[in-house]
């Protein structure tokens, strides 16, 4: 178990009598979806169903429960004035005391959560691949930092899952599908095997490498004469956090690296869905 699971696991533990807040139904605008939920301890927290009003009104009225040692209680939440938001929607809320049953199924949904979510791949654990590392840390993916050098995977700080590895580029192949690459090493001809390797395969969600227009202009050189597509270069994004304006330093490259990398996995997955989707028999017949 590792990540949001373990933290639920925690807290459960230590807040045995928790009321479970879930969004029963969305109506309008409102900041999540319907299904939801936070857990409310009497001194602490698991998870969000959006900041603001509503959630400082939600937490009161579980604490309420929890006082008074009763077991559940519906809300009907308006978005608007009467609550100080300007969301414009509705949404209700069940509050439930968590039992046995309730407490394994959400361990197995967030467990399932999490087994689901993208997978990204960071390959150098030097200063920008450890600010980038800590950023992706906090995102809603399956990060693994790789590195040829132990001393420097030693510096990441816990709870990251790191792989020390002699050849960085084999784990390329074995990635799943819609897997995002980030190549930030310290040694350019490792920095392009990596980079060849992770363009040779069309499914991957994001490939970006540190770098500059002269690193992309030579890598491109190479790559073509090692027998590349040349069209596949126009998926490479080189340099990394191209919206920092030539800031160079590690934490800013790390943030707008992040940003952009999480943009692409949402485009993947949009593309994802879109292909999955059924076909309207009157689209097919131009209706």
């Amino acid at each position: 178990m590792s990540g949001r699971a373990a933290q639920l696991s925690a807290f459960l533990a230590a807040s045995p009598d928790a009321i479970v807040c879930e969004l029963t139904s969305v109506r309008g605008s409102s900041p999540r979806a319907q299904g939801t939920f936070m857990l409310v301890g009497a001194t602490d927290l698991f998870g969000t169903i959006g900041g603001g009003a509503l959630e400082c009104l939600v937490i009161e009225h579980a604490r309420r429960l929890l006082a008074a040692g009763l077991a559940s209680e519906a809300m009907d939440v308006p978005l608007g004035p009467e609550i100080g938001q300007c969301c414009g929607g509705r949404v209700g809320v069940s509050l439930a005391q968590i039992d046995a049953a309730r407490a394994g199924a959400l361990l197995r949904a967030v467990a399932a959560e999490e087994a689901a979510l993208p997978h990204v791949y960071v390959f150098g654990a030097g200063h920008v691949g450890r600010a980038l590392a800590q950023i992706l840390a906090m995102m809603p993916v399956r990060l693994r930092v790789i590195d040829t050098r132990r001393e420097e995977i030693a510096l990441l700080p816990p709870g990251i899952d790191t792989q020390v590895v002699a050849m960085p580029e084999a784990l390329v192949r074995k990635a799943p599908a819609g897997s995002s690459f980030v190549i930030v090493t310290h040694d350019h001809a490792l920095d392009f095997l990596i980079a060849q390797e992770a363009l040779a395969r069309t499914d991957t969600a994001y490939v970006g490498m540190v770098g500059s227009a002269t690193k992309r202009a030579r890598f491109a050189s190479w790559f073509t004469g090692e027998g590349g597509d040349a069209g596949a270069l126009e998926r490479l994004v080189l340099p990394i956090g191209k919206q920092g304006l030539g800031d160079k330093r590690p934490e800013v490259i790390g943030v707008l690296a992040a940003a952009e990398i999480m943009v692409h996995i949402g485009q993947w997955e949009a593309g994802i869905a879109r292909a999955a989707a059924p076909v309207h028999a009157g689209a097919i017949h131009g209706r």
